[in-house]
């Protein structure tokens, strides 16, 4: 089976903007498709699609789907950058199809824009990956608020000055682009994950949980803290910008200096 396919070009459509103005640009949108039942390897096909700089890369594949070829299949879901369910391999780094906007990619007229299924995760079809993986090891840190003590009158109050420690560990959205752009992920399936071990930490340093111990001894393991050698493509590929090397560290001196 040859490894390219090149898919039937359409017809130049209308622009997708209301008002009807012609799109400043026509990109090769690249995709690397997959489908189990008919494929034995990947190939790649192209599309020729109108654009406009202030599309977004999700615009992209939205005209493929619905003018020129209804079988590509990827996740979206919200399309604000909250949910993260559209985050995808776009021009090599992994990225939020929702949240990049074509002149953000340094594209223009005539050039080419790729797009691949996460790396390091098994490909149901197209650009959509098997999360389950991903999940069962968010689920292993214990992703939620544990306190036993008695139920406070009101609710369990944290000052701001506490709150700013975990502060930017909670915005991220799961997405999943931190973790498959690291090499110990590629490497290794059982490691836990930056995604993971940032939750982790999140909880870990909340004032109000009180099972930070519990959640040491999972982080503190063969397949998490001490696989993460700070090489930062996280933070890098981190749609949020959430500096997660830096908490990552952080979890890291917890966990050499706590008893359990």
């Amino acid at each position: 089976m040859p490894d390219t396919v090149a898919a039937p070009v359409a017809a130049r459509k209308p622009s997708r903007r209301a008002g009807g103005n012609a799109p400043t640009m026509t990109l090769t949108v690249k995709v690397r498709r997959f489908n189990p039942e008919t494929d034995e390897r990947s190939r790649w096909d192209e599309f020729q699609v109108p654009a406009e700089a202030m599309d977004r890369a999700l615009d992209l594949l939205h005209y493929v789907k619905w003018h020129l070829d209804g079988t590509l299949t990827f996740r979206k879901s919200c399309a604000h950058g909250i949910c993260g369910s559209d985050a995808m391999k776009i021009n090599g780094e992994n990225q939020l199809a929702c949240s990049i906007l074509v002149q953000d990619l340094g594209v223009g007229d005539g050039d080419t824009v790729t797009f691949e299924p996460l790396p390091a995760a098994p490909v149901v079809k197209d650009l959509v990956v098997d999360q389950s993986r991903f999940f069962d090891k968010y689920r292993a840190v214990m992703p939620w608020l544990i306190n036993d003590e008695a139920v406070p009158v009101t609710e369990r109050v944290q000052s701001p000055e506490q709150h700013a420690i975990i502060e930017d560990a909670t915005k991220c959205i799961m997405c999943g682009a931190c973790t498959h752009s690291c090499p110990s992920t590629w490497a290794d399936p059982d490691y836990l994950g930056p995604a993971a071990m940032l939750k982790a930490y999140r909880y870990v340093f909340d004032s109000r949980d009180t099972e930070a111990e519990e959640r040491l001894k999972v982080v503190d393991s063969k397949d998490g803290l001490w696989k993460c050698y700070t090489i930062f493509n996280c933070v890098q590929a981190c749609p949020k910008g959430i500096d997660i090397t830096r908490w990552l560290s952080a979890l890291k001196r917890k966990a050499v200096t706590t008893r359990y």
